[in-house]
């Protein structure tokens, strides 16, 4: 595992339009990695992006997913989550440990999966899937947010190379604003609406989770939002009963409820 400063003084002043407007499209919506990996993949060939944050109570969120191969890279943050790997994570284990800095700060990461000891843990996370290897961006900022953004390739792609890191480098700074802002808004959001009482606690759910969530507070079925998600209805039932559980609630009465109670 290889880690260094990202200096944004040595980052060049603008990055292509185009890969820009591609990384802050996902801002605020369930497509902040779909944003990151489409627009990088304009300067470097990648297979998944995922973006993970240190939540307030110490447990890993994920933020955010992408991948090419349809939800490979959603399946594996949730093995990811449920098995607790951020705890053998060294991304994970260093932000947690870190001193909140006086400025904000970037660091880029970079791990293979021969480099993974714990079996289950590269299995899952690598061997499964078929990626090689990760670099991340990581970010610190002195309010305590803490995310790393990490890039995948898999083994039908050549490994990463020196050149390759440079490019993620100069676009650390913008990938880190992004996500920061992303994070904010969510956030914002919640204090500003509140439709739902358990509304922040919604960021521990998986990315499937809430987009689960999300469709039944719409008014949608079960049945419906299956077929809007595109997965089928036991999947549905699946995230429903987790995200219920995480969310002390056990009902769908009860989850409308509270959303009528707080727009009110």
């Amino acid at each position: 595992m290889k880690r260094h400063r990202i200096h944004r003084a040595a980052q060049p002043e603008s990055v292509s339009a185009a890969v820009a407007v591609g990384i802050v499209a996902g801002i605020g919506t369930p497509h902040l990695a779909d944003g990151f990996l489409s627009a990088m993949q304009q300067v470097l060939p990648l297979t998944f992006c995922t973006v993970f944050a240190l939540g307030a109570n110490g447990r890993v969120v994920t933020v955010s997913t992408a991948s090419n191969y349809g939800d490979a890279a959603l399946q594996t943050s949730e093995r990811y989550i449920e098995n607790r790997f951020d705890l053998l994570d060294p991304n994970m284990v260093w932000l947690s440990a870190r001193k909140l800095p006086k400025q904000p700060q970037l660091w880029l990461s970079h791990q293979r999966a021969d480099e993974v000891a714990d079996p289950a843990y590269r299995a899952a996370c690598y061997g499964d899937v078929g990626i090689r290897e990760r670099c991340s961006v990581l970010l610190l900022l002195p309010g305590g947010q803490r995310a790393a953004v990490s890039f995948y390739r898999s083994l039908a792609l050549q490994e990463f190379a020196a050149a390759d890191f440079d490019v993620i480098a100069a676009h650390g700074a913008l990938l880190a604003e992004a996500t920061a802002a992303h994070s904010r808004g969510l956030v914002g959001a919640a204090n500003a609406r509140r439709p739902l009482a358990t509304e922040p606690r919604l960021l521990s759910l998986t990315v499937r989770e809430r987009e689960v969530i999300h469709q039944l507070l719409t008014g949608r079925t079960a049945k419906e939002a299956a077929r809007e998600i595109g997965v089928e209805l036991s999947t549905v039932r699946t995230h429903q009963y987790r995200a219920f559980r995480r969310l002390g609630i056990r009902t769908l009465k009860e989850l409308l409820l509270e959303a009528r109670s707080r727009s009110a």
